[in-house]
């Protein structure tokens, strides 16, 4: 009898990079198209509605990969101080951490003394990784990367920003708003699918929830950029 053994591929591994990847492309498209169209509806010339959208790019781009590296360095901070009393209390009381971890697994379902033939392996093995994992949670493929985040958040910004900035450029200065709109309210169909797709969830309900914010946000930025181009 020949064993096989297959690797299953879960998507909780992706969380953090996805999350990060996905609110910035989104985020970029938004933000510009959004950009845009205010100065547009608000009578600016074309060059003005250029320049208003590649200062939005750079300093969004910025802005989203300060934010993110700031957020999840602090979550790092975190792990790593909580990491550290456990080294303590590892140093300090071997003993209670034993039966900390067996209580953990008895409260799991295992048998009093199965719980706490586990911890002693688990532990003799690597009891901080035990403890780290089974006590507070952290885990390698969940761990906080702040550089990772902060590139795949900037990166990911200025690529989505990228998609409606180019059509403002090649648009006709008399049609931007519906060139803009209608590209970007596309593009970030496309980007809630393909996000929902890759996560497991609705492809469907990603899409409309997704357009939907969109439509809204750009309708509310047009209908100032309108309101003030009128009364100056």
């Amino acid at each position: 009898m020949i064993s096989v053994r297959q690797r299953e591929r879960h998507r909780l591994g992706k969380s953090g990079w996805l999350r990060a990847a996905v609110l910035g492309a989104n985020d970029g498209i938004l933000s510009t198209s959004s950009l845009v169209l205010g100065v547009a509806a608000a009578h600016g010339s074309h060059g003005s509605v250029l320049i208003a959208g590649v200062a939005g790019v750079v300093a969004g781009a910025m802005s989203m990969a300060a934010g993110e590296y700031v957020s999840v360095h602090s979550q790092e901070d975190t792990e790593q101080a909580d990491l550290a009393l456990e080294r303590t209390e590892l140093r300090t009381d071997d003993s209670g951490e034993h039966a900390e971890l067996a209580a953990i697994y008895v409260e799991r379902g295992l048998d009093p003394p199965l719980a706490r033939q586990v911890a002693d392996k688990l532990m003799a093995h690597d009891a901080l990784g035990a403890h780290a994992r089974d006590e507070l949670g952290l885990t390698e493929t969940l761990k906080a990367r702040p550089i990772q985040a902060a590139l795949a958040s900037a990166g990911s910004f200025a690529v989505g920003a990228a998609m409606p900035l180019l059509v403002t450029t090649l648009a006709p200065e008399a049609q931007i708003i519906v060139f803009v709109s209608g590209a970007s309210l596309l593009f970030l169909a496309l980007l809630g699918g393909l996000a929902a797709r890759i996560g497991g969830a609705g492809v469907v309900a990603g899409v409309i929830r997704v357009t939907f914010w969109g439509a809204l946000a750009m309708g509310i930025t047009a209908g100032i950029g309108k309101l003030f181009g009128s009364v100056m």
